[in-house]
């Protein structure tokens, strides 16, 4: 990954979870490591433990959808279905796992503009 695509994915990153926490969710884990992956933030929403893809494009940088939550594919949705089982597995054996009711996972699409200022910010909860 090149130094200004890994910048672009660790600023929508910030920026998405800056938007959570306005939103009330407490965040538990960002870039949480497993031994398949790497998941980009772990909340928790009341009782609702919530795993959120982010896609962060610059604007007119790419051929194919301006919307970034557009990005996440069928592939990526299962991939992150099996990282959070994984994030969760590896936790449970350390008693880190928090106390939830449900999971949920969500997609958040950041536009960032050229002066690294965020153009949308599109919070899909549930989209997969």
């Amino acid at each position: 990954m090149t130094a200004k695509r890994l910048h672009t994915g660790r600023l929508a990153e910030a920026r998405a979870g800056e938007h959570l926490r306005s939103l009330g969710y407490e965040i538990l884990d960002r870039n949480a490591r497993t031994r398949y992956g790497e998941l980009d933030i772990v909340a928790m929403e009341r009782r609702v433990l919530v795993f959120v893809e982010v896609k962060g494009i610059r604007a007119g940088s790419r051929v194919g959808p301006e919307r970034p939550v557009l990005w996440v594919t069928r592939r990526k949705q299962l991939q992150v279905r099996r990282l959070a089982s994984a994030w969760m597995a590896e936790r449970r054996a350390s008693g880190l796992v928090p106390r939830y009711a449900e999971i949920r996972f969500d997609a958040i699409g950041v536009l960032i503009g050229r002066d690294d200022e965020v153009l949308d910010l599109e919070h899909l909860p549930g989209s997969f």
